[in-house]
């Protein structure tokens, strides 16, 4: 008796880590209307675990996921893309500047004489009997400017003189407005319909999310259940090594029988160990899918029996299962709308534009930076541009080729995407039919197998069974046990398939 006691000691502070853990999940649950922000710091600074149930997981995802977050950024994205088309309706006004200092000057050529042309008018020539013309402006003789002698000047330019000032300025403002241009106004629809495929592509994200949390959700309660089975084949098996050590001390049991006792304690200890590191990496899967710290102090509520009732699903509603609200086919759809109006995009390529245009500018021509005296000369005018495509080597009519190539192949792609989710919708309501009937076949086997461990712990009690056969009776029974739980997992992980693809399982914000 001695030796049973210190054996069971022993066992008893090896596994006490992992039945502390297990008591753990023993928390009170978080109220549903408790916000996602409570939620979230209560599992920061709580020393028990914050169980939260399926529909507070579905909410800390919608609100935390990475994937949703970019989705919505998208969104975001597009529209400033959107407002950034219909700004070309609109007069683009632009202002500018420049300063312009010439290194060599320009010369300018006459084919007679520019002294007989001087003397030849009325009023020309200066004061100082300099010639010019008649508003009184020099005519440059080589003397006058920078770096030029009287005959020098005309004979080092072949009989030619400079024009021009060393410095230039200019300033101005200019503006201008499409009047008639059918391509910018096709592409503000085509604008319109990349924000709803950004919209629809979010809406695909929080669908993805939600399934992805649905799964993790379930896989941990699978591995909790998982657990608590072979925990009670644990403490089974140690009740069944007392007994044994109370037959054997009454001499009515074999030492064989003791050790074969001994041995299936031993062996179910590794199973222990194995479901609750499951419960651990299952839990650690969750919080990464919810997108929250992985050192967050949380736990799921509720058993997987709790969602056996969905398992009356209908699964015989073949005919009614429409793919309308499926995200990949709207996609599909909005991208196929989009090729059809770069068609047109490119069609409206071949039209001609007007545009109108407006424009102010002030220059000034000096030969120093004294800009107190500058004369600033206004120059401005208004513009109608019209512009008629005629020929471009072919580029737009391979351009509309393309597009309707591309289109074509949306088409395809449609319809083959269309029949792979069929295929998937059927997959899915035959995996939800097989493990609906497992489920109840596994009901079943639950209550025959516990019935039979139960009389045969009892015969075995009193020498009509033995150790062979009630380990046995205990090996079916957690066979059955596993299989039932396995039945309702594999049943609603194919029913939340089922619902991503339908398109029926989003939850709005």
């Amino acid at each position: 008796m001695k030796k049973l006691t210190v054996i069971t000691a022993i066992v008893a502070g090896i596994l006490s880590s992992a039945f502390s853990a297990f008591a753990q999940y023993r928390s009170e649950i978080v109220p549903e209307q408790t916000p996602v922000q409570s939620i979230l710091e209560s599992a920061q600074s709580a020393d028990a675990p914050v169980v939260i149930t399926l529909e507070q997981a579905l909410e800390i995802g919608l609100s935390e996921n990475v994937a949703v977050k970019v989705a919505d950024m998208e969104i975001t994205r597009t529209g400033y893309a959107k407002k950034g088309t219909y700004a070309s309706l609109f007069p683009q006004i632009d202002a500018s500047g420049s300063f312009q200092r010439t290194i060599k000057k320009q010369v300018m050529y006459m084919d007679f004489d520019m002294s007989s042309l001087a003397g030849g008018m009325p009023g020309a020539g200066s004061e100082d009997g300099k010639p010019s013309l008649p508003d009184g402006t020099e005519i440059p003789d080589g003397s006058q400017g920078e770096g030029s002698g009287s005959d020098a000047g005309s004979s080092s330019n072949g009989g030619g003189f400079e024009v021009g000032r060393w410095n230039n300025w200019s300033a101005g403002v200019s503006a201008s407005m499409p009047l008639v241009n059918a391509q910018l106004w096709q592409s503000l629809k085509l604008s319109g319909l990349d924000v709803e495929l950004a919209v629809e592509k979010a809406r695909s994200s929080r669908l993805d999310m939600v399934t992805q949390v649905k799964n993790a959700f379930y896989a941990t309660l699978f591995a909790k259940e998982a657990f608590e089975v072979y925990k009670q084949v644990y403490d089974n098996a140690l009740q069944n090594l007392s007994e044994t050590q109370r037959k054997y001390d009454a001499q009515k049991a074999s030492e064989m029988e003791l050790v074969r006792a001994k041995t299936t304690v031993a062996s179910a200890i590794p199973n222990v160990y194995n479901a609750e590191s499951s419960v651990i990496l299952a839990l650690w899967q969750l919080k990464a899918v919810l997108g929250v710290d992985l050192d967050m102090n949380i736990d799921v509520a509720g058993r997987l029996s709790d969602h056996a009732e969905h398992m009356f699903y209908d699964v015989h509603q073949h005919d009614s299962i429409s793919l309308d609200r499926n995200t990949t086919m709207k996609q599909l759809a909005i991208q196929a709308e989009m090729l059809a109006q770069t068609i047109k995009l490119q069609q409206y390529a071949t039209l001609p534009s007007l545009a109108v245009a407006f424009n102010f500018s002030l220059n000034a021509m000096t030969n120093d930076f004294n800009f107190s005296e500058y004369r600033w000369t206004p120059h401005s005018f208004v513009a109608l541009s019209l512009n008629i495509p005629i020929f471009a080597g072919g580029k737009r009519y391979n351009q509309i080729r393309q597009a309707k190539n591309q289109y074509d192949q949306v088409q395809l792609q449609t319809t083959n995407t269309e029949r792979q989710l069929k295929i998937a919708i059927r997959q899915s309501l035959n995996t939800m039919e097989t493990n609906m009937k497992s489920y109840y076949a596994a009901q079943d086997a639950v209550a025959s197998a516990q019935k039979g461990y139960d009389i045969t712990e009892a015969s075995y009690k009193v020498g009509g069974s033995t150790l062979i056969e009630l380990n046995d009776a205990q090996l079916a029974l957690t066979q059955s046990r596993l299989s039932e739980s396995q039945a309702i997992y594999n049943f609603l992980t194919a029913k939340s398939q089922l619902e991503q693809t339908l398109g029926q399982d989003f939850i709005a914000q």
